[in-house]
């Protein structure tokens, strides 16, 4: 079985991609930074030397690089089973208050980023009649933040997406879930003063990934709201 998962070098995303290397997924991981990448597939092929690990630098704020991806994925894992659409960006920073170009940044990694790679796998996927499509959303899809208003609107975006793939790829038995976490423990809490058990952790995420791709064959997870015990931060 192959997996790609975008923005795997870090929080949820390498989360993502160790639970599924310890799950006999082969894997092709992609970021910004190559030598994160590097270092990250190499404590994996230590950990799990029965894979087969490729990876990329990309850049999912350029299209040609996200094109790049996919044509990479295609040359070296040509039937895809799983497509973790994690990558994302966040500018926190009122609605009315942000630069010209906010949203369309944020559109591009958020939502542009994970339209292609869907579509693009979507079609193979759709022919073999098997696969599954995984959008990491937020909760941020569902419910506005004072200080992440462009965030907020690719979010609801991206859980949209989510919905018209589900429901154009259910009779060709590929299946779509849209996982929302609230607040995660990653790098973008860096520096909070907040103790760990006010947050999801990213392994929470992962494991719920998992857990779908568990289900028996009939059965599709359509959404998974993840939040903080104690409510939304």
């Amino acid at each position: 079985m192959n997996a790609l998962v975008t923005g795997a070098s870090k929080g949820i995303g390498k989360a993502i991609a160790q639970q599924l290397a310890a799950n006999d997924y082969n894997l092709v991981l992609c970021a910004r930074n190559l030598s994160d990448l590097e270092i990250f597939s190499t404590e994996l092929g230590a950990q799990f030397p029965q894979i087969k690990i490729h990876k990329i630098a990309t850049d999912c704020e350029k299209q040609k690089e996200v094109k790049a991806l996919a044509d990479f994925v295609n040359q070296y894992v040509p039937i895809l089973d799983v497509l973790i659409n994690n990558v994302g960006l966040y500018i926190p920073i009122n609605l009315l208050d942000e630069e010209e170009d906010t949203l369309g940044r944020q559109m591009q990694v958020n939502v542009y980023a994970a339209h292609y790679l869907s579509t693009f796998f979507g079609k193979k996927m759709r022919e073999l009649k098997r696969g599954h499509i995984f959008n990491i959303c937020s909760i941020a899809g569902i419910q506005p933040f004072v200080n992440s208003g462009s965030y907020c609107v690719s979010k609801y975006a991206l859980l949209g997406l989510t919905k018209v793939l589900r429901e154009e790829l259910m009779e060709h038995h590929v299946r779509v879930t849209a996982i929302l976490p609230g607040a995660t423990l990653t790098n973008s809490w860096s520096g909070t003063d907040l103790p760990k058990d006010r947050f999801v952790a990213p392994e929470d995420v992962a494991s719920a990934v998992i857990n779908c791709l568990r289900m028996t064959e009939g059965a599709n997870v359509d959404e998974i709201l993840i939040r903080p015990l104690k409510g939304n931060i």
